[in-house]
């Protein structure tokens, strides 16, 4: 492998075909930016996956893909969860999607990746990195193929998506500090003779917890810990192990059988200190692992995809500076750490096991209870919308914040004129929107109320400019500074 491959403008190589990666590749394909993805793994999707619910802000994400209807007619809708003592009301977030939707991560990289291919995105299966090297023009990057033989591809941005042992992190140099927070913990998809109805529940004892959520298909996932079962992830579970462990916490078993999945794995907290190393980034689990608490892994991911993927085209296609995509670590960065805490203190409430500290949960759980405006915080953080980003000095309050699915003039809804990936200006007067020349990039909406705030909103339904009644030259300005 002598030389650098000549770089092809404008192309991006993915690396790693989870719902992270396959949404970010569809989202470059679709944009038109020639991108191929790597994966080790064969091009099977496993029906067994760790991840199994989408919250509201990744719904929101998928609606604006046309992806949304798809997986709601698959999956189970989850208004309310109980978590440890923790009620949680899904049903009054201010979203289209006020529900926890129970699907396996398996049904979402279908839909992810049938739009990629039909995007034109190129997937390479059964093909591992080996290494990678940067150069002022590219990425070289030094693959495995299906048969052994080794080779490289060249491009202009590289994203590692591959997962917690992120070969592209480690190509990068690229630490990844935290620890281990709970290890052996049993999985199982099992079937039940005993009716369990539409519930996500977790419960807990003294040095023991189980977490069971319902699938739309007849199985049910459980989690569960035992402090004393403290074996490694190569030990094998039975059914038995997980009837007992179920009944020690619950009082009984649901008389659970057929296991379609059985396994043991550890849940580590760690995050990268920096989500881009020159023209290489790093998003999903390559970025940040944590606990499973509050089923934020997956949806995190999809978020971080869908903040860089319409910065990396607009800088591909000359519509942006290059100094754009480092916005994506001063974004998304601070999420992944809030995401960090907020699973990391549940699954530590679900681990307590002295008087004391099941004694302060108690209290903390209370609290909670009587603080409304606090719960419907956290339920909003656990779902994904309580995140602004942060917004120049001066900037309209909106600026940063996260756009609701708005009704728009005509009948239509924002998240709809925001598929294509386009900017959508929402504008008092869409007569004076200056959406001239910007059509293959920006829609030009108003308000189906008499609203007189102009809002520029990126193509992840963030606000990028607002202004009240601004006249045509500030929206000129405004749209020439973001939209290109």
């Amino acid at each position: 492998m002598n030389g650098t491959p000549r770089t092809t403008p404008g192309t991006v190589i993915v690396v790693g075909a989870g719902p992270t990666g396959l949404l970010l590749a569809g989202d470059l394909a679709a944009a038109g930016v020639p991108v191929t993805l790597v994966e080790k793994r064969p091009s099977r999707i496993s029906n067994l996956s760790r991840a199994f619910g989408l919250h509201a802000r990744s719904m929101e994400q998928l609606d604006a893909r046309g992806l949304a209807e798809p997986l709601e007619a698959i999956g189970r809708r989850l208004e309310h969860i109980r978590f440890f003592d923790l009620a949680l009301d899904f049903a009054a977030l201010p979203s289209r999607f006020n529900h926890v939707l129970m699907v396996p991560q398996y049904e979402v990289e279908t839909v992810l990746r049938r739009r990629a291919v039909e995007a034109g995105a190129e997937l390479r299966y059964e093909t591992e990195v080996t290494g990678l090297r940067q150069d002022p023009s590219g990425v070289t990057v030094a693959v495995r193929g299906p048969d052994g033989t080794p080779g490289e591809l060249r491009a202009q941005y590289v994203v590692g998506a591959d997962g917690v042992r992120s070969a592209v992190r480690h190509a990068v140099g690229l630490p990844f500090p935290g620890r281990a927070v709970i290890r052996s913990v049993v999985i199982a998809d099992v079937r039940f003779a005993e009716e369990y109805g539409a519930r996500l529940t977790g419960d807990s004892v003294p040095g023991a917890f189980v977490v069971i959520a319902p699938f739309g298909d007849g199985y049910h996932r459980v989690v569960g810990w035992q402090r004393e079962r403290d074996v490694p992830d190569s030990e094998p579970v039975d059914l038995a192990e997980v009837k007992e462990l179920v009944r020690r916490v619950t009082g009984g078993d649901y008389g659970m059988h057929d296991p379609r999945w059985l396994s043991r794995f550890h849940s580590e907290e760690r995050q990268v200190p920096a989500y881009r190393a020159g023209r290489v980034f790093l998003a999903g689990d390559a970025a940040h692992v944590h606990s499973p608490a509050g089923g934020q892994g997956m949806n995190t991911g999809l978020q971080d995809a869908a903040n860089l993927s319409w910065k990396l085209a607009a800088v591909l296609h000359g519509r942006a500076p290059e100094t754009l995509l480092d916005s994506y670590q001063s974004e998304r960065h601070p999420v992944g750490r809030a995401v960090l805490r907020s699973s990391g203190g549940m699954i530590r409430l679900a681990m307590a096991s002295r008087p004391g500290a099941r004694a302060l949960r108690s209290a903390a759980v209370t609290a909670l209870d009587h603080a409304g405006p606090v719960r419907r915080r956290v339920t909003g953080l656990i779902a994904g919308l309580g995140y602004k980003y942060d917004a120049p000095r001066g900037a309209h309050r909106l600026t940063g914040a996260r756009v609701p699915d708005v009704a728009l003039a005509g009948g239509g809804r924002l998240y709809e004129a925001l598929r294509g990936g386009r900017f959508v200006l929402i504008s008092p007067d869409a007569a004076e929107g200056g959406g001239d020349g910007r059509a293959d990039r920006l829609a030009v909406e108003r308000w189906a109320s008499g609203r007189r705030t102009a809002v520029l909103v990126r193509p992840d339904g963030y606000v990028a400019w607002a202004a009240e009644d601004p006249d045509p030259v500030a929206t000129e300005a405004a749209l020439a500074a973001h939209v290109g």
